[in-house]
């Protein structure tokens, strides 16, 4: 099993998080985007949409970051980390949407203007990252993770971008509940840190 990933991509890091939290036995390929190695002939026949990360398992080849938390929680038939009772399943997929739509727009827009130099609306991701973790405040003030009373791959997938918010100048400072919630995360057995930048509040 490998994974191709870039340590600065929040994207690569759920990958690199979540493989750490199953105590996986993986080889790690880093993919130099500044070089432009993920748009080469190579990596486009692994991956045709040149993004990073992908995961490589025998002749499986998956990317899209959230699609490789459910393969591995698949492949390792981890039910705790993706239940399979529908309620369950669907709060776990809404998160995951969640994490394709406003945290995308919000949170990780706003980062990629500071640390990739990225020609987005600064402003109008800031603020949809702050709508966005005003929602999740208010959900986590009466459970203690994003889908239900245990860590599910939703947390995974929120878990990068909201940490490195900071560095998009989004101020995370006035959601005690999300805080909370990133330190339970980082105190689970296998945690593995997303590299920082010191850009934004971060610098």
């Amino acid at each position: 099993m490998k994974l191709y990933y870039h340590n600065l991509s929040g994207h690569s890091h759920r990958a690199l998080l979540f493989l750490g939290l199953l105590g996986a036995d993986y080889e790690q390929a880093f993919v130099d985007l500044k070089k432009g190695e993920h748009k080469t002939e190579a990596f486009l026949q692994i991956n045709p949409f040149g993004q990073v990360p992908v995961l490589v398992d025998g002749d499986a080849a998956v990317s899209d970051s959230n699609a490789i938390l459910v393969y591995l929680a698949k492949r390792f038939d981890r039910k705790d980390w993706l239940p399979e009772s529908a309620a369950e399943s669907a709060r776990v997929q809404r998160w995951l949407s969640v994490a394709a739509g406003e945290l995308a727009h919000g949170p990780a827009a706003a980062r990629l203007v500071t640390v990739f130099g990225a020609s987005l609306d600064a402003p109008l991701a800031i603020k949809k990252a702050h709508a966005l973790l005003g929602v999740m405040n208010a959900e986590l003030a009466n459970a203690p993770w994003l889908a239900g009373d245990h860590p599910t791959i939703a947390d995974v997938a929120l878990y990068s971008y909201v940490s490195a918010a900071p560095e998009g100048n989004v101020d995370t400072s006035g959601y005690a509940n999300v805080l909370a919630w990133l330190q339970r995360i980082e105190a689970l057995p296998g945690f593995v840190a997303f590299d920082k930048t010191p850009v934004g509040l971060a610098a």
